[in-house]
C-alpha cells in the first residue's frame, strides 16, 4: 500500500507493523519513516507526536489494512470477537477521531460475509436465525453504519488486482471514506481479462517474471516425493493431469475430499496472471509452482508478482520473506487507490483556492473522467471481481434483506 501510494505521489509520515521481520523490513527500506508496532498502545496524542504533527494539522489520508485473519473464509471467523479484529477497531476509532479527509480500509473477501457474533457449525442449525449478529456481513454492516454517524461517506468493492495492473488473480476488499460526505467512485480499471471494455489485456506471469536468471533465485524446496508426480505435469496443470492411480496416491485422503482442490500439485501458466500468492508456495493445498522448474515460485519472483522493486530488502529468514510478501498488496492496486484519492484532493484544493466550499456535488466523472480514455466506457456492468452482489449498493440491499428476514422470523416464533 505504502508504495502504491508513494508511486501516485503521497508522503507517508507515519507506518505501524506488529511483526518484528516486517518492522525489519520497513526500516531497512524507510529508515526516515516513522514507525510503532502495537496499535494497541497508542492514542489519538502519540499517534500526532510520531508523525510530526499537531493537531491543527488537516491530514489527507488514513490507510490500511488492519488484521484480516479473523475474517478470512479459511480461518474460525470469529469475527470483532477475535483480538485481532479488536485490532481493527482501534484503528477504525484512530482513523475516525483523526479526521483525515480519507479513511481507507483493505481487507479480505470474507470481511464481507463475517457475522459480528461466529456460531460454530455444529450449533448453527439452532441458532443461526436466533439473532441478528449471527447475520452474515452484520460485522461490516456494524463498521459502515458507525463510520457514517461521523459524517463519512462509505464507498467499498471487492477488487481483482489484475484489473489494475498485476500480473496476478488477487482479490481484496477497499472501502474508501470521504470525510466531506461525498460518495467516491469505484476504482478505474486498466486492464480487463480478454481485452474487454477496450482495456489491454490482464499482464501475465512471463510478462512478470520471464526474464529473471534461474541461477539467481532463492526458494525452499518442494518434499522430495512431490517431485515424482511434478515431474509428469506440465504448465498450467494439476493433480487432475495424472494418471488415476497417481491422483489417487498424490492426493492420498484429500482425493475423496469435497471441493475442487485445484492448488494440489499446480504448475503454474506462463500465459496467463498468477493465482494469488499466499504466505508460502509449498503448502499441499496450494502449491506454486514454477512453469517449468521443478519447483516452487522464488523470492525474487514473489516480489516481481507483487510488483515491489527488484532492490527492495525483504528482512528476515527464507520463510519470513514468502510471508511477508504474500500478505502484502500488490503495488498496483495500492497506486489506482492512491490515484483515485489523489485526483478528488486536486479538485477539492483548485476550488477552495478559488473561495468555493459549496463542493459536496463536485464529481470526479465530470471534472477527472471526462478528460480520460475510460470516460467514454461504461463500466457499471465491470466485473471487477469474481464474484456478485460485492459492491456496497448491492451487498448492503441483500445484508439488509436477511437481517430483515431473520427479524420477521424470530417474531413468528415468539408468536
Amino acid at each position: 500500500l505504502d508504495l502504491g501510494l508513494a508511486k501516485a505521489g503521497f508522503t507517508t509520515l507515519l507506518t505501524c507493523e506488529i511483526d518484528p521481520q516486517t518492522r525489519q523490513t520497513i526500516l531497512a527500506n524507510w529508515p526516515k519513516v516513522g514507525l510503532l508496532d502495537d496499535l494497541r498502545k497508542y492514542d489519538l496524542e502519540a499517534i500526532y507526536h510520531y508523525a510530526g504533527l499537531t493537531q491543527d494539522d488537516d491530514l489527507d489520508l488514513v490507510i490500511g489494512g488492519p488484521p484480516c485473519q479473523s475474517f478470512s473464509t479459511a480461518g474460525h471467523r470469529k469475527g470483532l470477537e477475535d483480538p485481532r479484529g479488536n485490532v481493527f477497531l482501534h484503528y477504525l476509532n484512530l482513523a475516525l477521531n483523526l479526521q483525515p479527509k480519507f479513511i481507507v480500509i483493505e481487507n479480505v473477501r470474507g470481511l464481507l460475509s463475517a457475522p459480528l457474533q461466529h456460531i460454530p457449525h455444529k450449533n448453527r442449525s439452532k441458532h443461526c436465525l436466533a439473532d441478528k449478529n449471527t447475520v452474515a456481513g452484520s460485522a461490516l454492516l456494524s463498521i459502515i453504519q458507525k463510520i457514517r454517524q461521523t459524517g463519512y461517506s462509505v464507498s467499498f468493492n471487492l477488487y481483482n488486482a489484475a484489473n489494475f495492473g498485476t500480473p496476478q488473480i488477487r482479490e481484496r476488499l477497499v472501502i474508501i471514506c470521504a470525510r466531506d460526505g461525498y460518495k467516491m467512485p469505484y476504482l478505474r480499471p486498466t486492464h480487463s481479462d480478454c481485452q474487454e471494455y477496450g482495456l489491454p489485456a490482464w499482464k501475465t506471469l512471463q510478462s512478470a517474471i520471464g526474464d529473471l536468471v534461474e541461477s539467481k533465485q532463492t526458494y525452499i524446496n518442494f518434499p522430495a516425493k512431490r517431485l515424482k508426480y511434478y515431474r509428469l505435469i506440465r504448465a498450467g496443470e494439476n493433480w487432475k493431469s495424472l494418471p488415476l492411480e497417481l491422483q489417487k496416491e498424490a492426493l492420498g485422503n484429500s482425493y475423496a475430499a469435497s471441493g475442487g482442490k485445484t492448488g494440489f500439485l499446480r504448475r503454474l501458466a506462463w500465459h496467463k496472471p498468477a493465482p494469488t500468492l499466499v504466505t508460502s508456495p509449498v503448502m499441499p493445498a496450494t502449491d506454486l509452482a514454477h512453469p517449468e522448474q521443478d519447483r516452487p515460485l522464488s523470492i525474487e519472483e514473489y516480489k516481481r508478482i507483487q510488483e515491489f522493486p527488484d532492490d527492495w530488502i525483504v528482512a528476515g529468514n527464507i520463510l519470513d520473506q514468502y510471508r511477508q510478501i504474500g500478505n502484502a498488496v500488490p503495488i498496483s492496486l495500492g497506486y489506482a487507490i492512491g490515484k483515485l484519492i489523489k485526483e478528488r484532493l486536486q479538485i477539492l484544493d483548485q476550488h477552495l483556492d478559488l473561495g468555493d466550499t459549496s463542493i459536496d456535488n463536485i464529481g470526479l466523472e465530470k471534472s477527472v473522467l471526462d478528460k480520460s480514455c475510460l470516460a467514454k466506457i461504461d463500466l457499471k456492468s465491470f466485473p471487477y471481481s469474481r464474484y456478485k452482489d460485492t459492491d456496497d449498493v448491492s451487498w448492503e440491499r441483500n445484508v439488509l434483506q436477511n437481517l430483515q428476514f431473520v427479524q420477521q422470523k424470530q417474531i413468528s416464533l415468539l408468536d
